[in-house]
């Protein structure tokens, strides 16, 4: 969603490197393009200008050090300041009561009834009992994903298919909570197409009835400033506790998410990519802010792994890796495990520098169908001993799994390359040589 924006500030700052220092010219200069690059964004016009004037105020105001280039000064603050416009840290959600009571609001598409059951998912796996809620009274189709979605991450829904009244159906959904030990319950609400006042009526009904001790707006990153105008409407009616962007693996200007933290003086909690029940992250200002800039953020990457990946599966892969006896069963083991952590493209893009090269890539998880088919096309001989597999079992692996001999070649040279990678790097371990290099 950010690659626009990140190519046209790194263009901005690219007038500031080589410069001996900083003066009020060259900043002028860089902060007109900074502007133009926010405006273009869909950022907020109003906020687009405060921010650069912050940032132009900074950057006069600062020595510059001896080691540190003008440009590199300029990038510092320009993070400072998009950490700081997006939130400056990251705010958690408020748990509370028995059972704790979190509301969801939002239009129509922007992801509602998908976050509650990505958040029950997210809360899940913290150990705590949750129980969803089906409250949206308008749309059948709602009920049954919700249910869909509750089925998938192993969390209970509370339905009333034939009651029309959001208010009861919210106050039964708490009573039966307490009666079967649930501790947080996550309230599914109706959206419309457009802010219209019975909706308002009914949501603001809803929370006075159940008194939730969190209040989340989902908004649709992808609707630009249109996103910001109607969490503005909804704050005024129900003074939500927190914002979450929906949809940011997509290709709008992003602008939303630069803004809306200061148009309604609210934090955004979380955001969401893809439609997987794991995509679902913490909002960090600082680290969207490093991402903006392509600074990458391997503190989210590394926490992702850590989510996604099994701790006695990773020990036992190192173990086989140490004496060389790392297969295809475990190469494949290990792809379907960076698959759980989101989108692969996202991911990428959270490495230092990766962002530019992979800019104009396509890729998904569906790049890793082609490696799979032709793992799962080898026999069991042959994934543990790649080195049997000579013209004929090529041909039949690449019947078998729907490529052609040619990427069948590839995989296994690819492989053959990152098992002797393994190996010296296993030498250099053994040898003390690596812990050197390390240090």
């Amino acid at each position: 969603m950010f690659e626009n924006l990140q190519d046209k500030l790194n263009k901005a700052i690219k007038t500031l490197k080589g410069q001996g220092r900083i003066t009020e010219i060259n900043v002028a200069a860089t902060i007109k393009e900074v502007r133009r690059a926010l405006t273009d964004a869909d950022v907020n016009y109003k906020v687009a200008k405060d921010i650069t004037d912050r940032i132009r105020d900074k950057a006069l105001d600062r020595k510059v050090l001896i080691s540190v280039e003008p440009g590199q000064l300029f990038v510092k603050i320009v993070q400072e300041e998009l950490t700081e416009l997006m939130g400056g840290e990251a705010q958690g959600i408020n748990i509370k009561g028995d059972p704790a009571v979190i509301l969801i609001a939002g239009l129509q598409g922007s992801g509602k009834t998908t976050f509650s059951g990505k958040l029950s998912a997210y809360l899940k796996k913290q150990g705590r009992n949750v129980l969803l809620v089906a409250a949206d009274i308008y749309r059948p189709a709602a009920i049954d994903q919700l249910k869909v979605l509750g089925e998938q991450v192993g969390v209970d829904v509370y339905s009333e298919p034939e009651n029309k009244d959001a208010v009861a159906i919210a106050k039964n959904a708490i009573d039966q909570a307490r009666k079967t030990g649930k501790k947080i319950v996550i309230v599914d609400t109706a959206g419309r197409l457009a802010v219209d006042e019975a909706m308002m009526q009914e949501i603001e009904a809803v929370k006075r009835a159940i008194s939730p001790t969190e209040t989340l707006f989902v908004v649709d990153s992808m609707t630009g400033q249109d996103a910001v105008n109607t969490a503005k409407t909804f704050n005024e009616r129900l003074n939500f506790d927190g914002v979450v962007l929906t949809k940011l693996d997509g290709d709008a200007r992003g602008g939303a998410a630069l803004s809306i933290k200061t148009v309604v003086n609210k934090p955004i909690k979380f955001i969401s990519t893809g439609e997987k029940m794991e995509a679902l992250d913490v909002f960090y200002p600082d680290r969207m802010a490093s991402r903006i800039l392509g600074m990458g953020d391997v503190i989210s990457l590394v926490e992702r792994a850590q989510q996604a990946f099994d701790e006695d599966e990773a020990k036992r892969i190192n173990a086989k890796m140490r004496k060389n006896q790392f297969d295809f069963d475990d190469f494949l083991s290990q792809l379907q495990q960076i698959k759980k952590m989101g989108n692969v493209k996202d991911l990428l893009g959270m490495i230092p520098g990766m962002g530019k090269m992979i800019k104009d890539l396509d890729i998904d998880n569906d790049s890793f169908k082609p490696i799979e088919a032709i793992i799962s096309s080898m026999t069991p001989k042959e994934r543990q001993r790649p080195d049997i597999i000579d013209g004929s079992r090529k041909k039949r692996i690449a019947s078998g799994s729907g490529t052609n001999i040619q990427q069948v070649n590839n995989l296994l040279k690819q492989f053959d390359e990152m098992r002797k990678m393994m190996k010296k790097m296993n030498t250099m371990q053994a040898s003390g040589k690596l812990n050197k290099m390390m240090r």
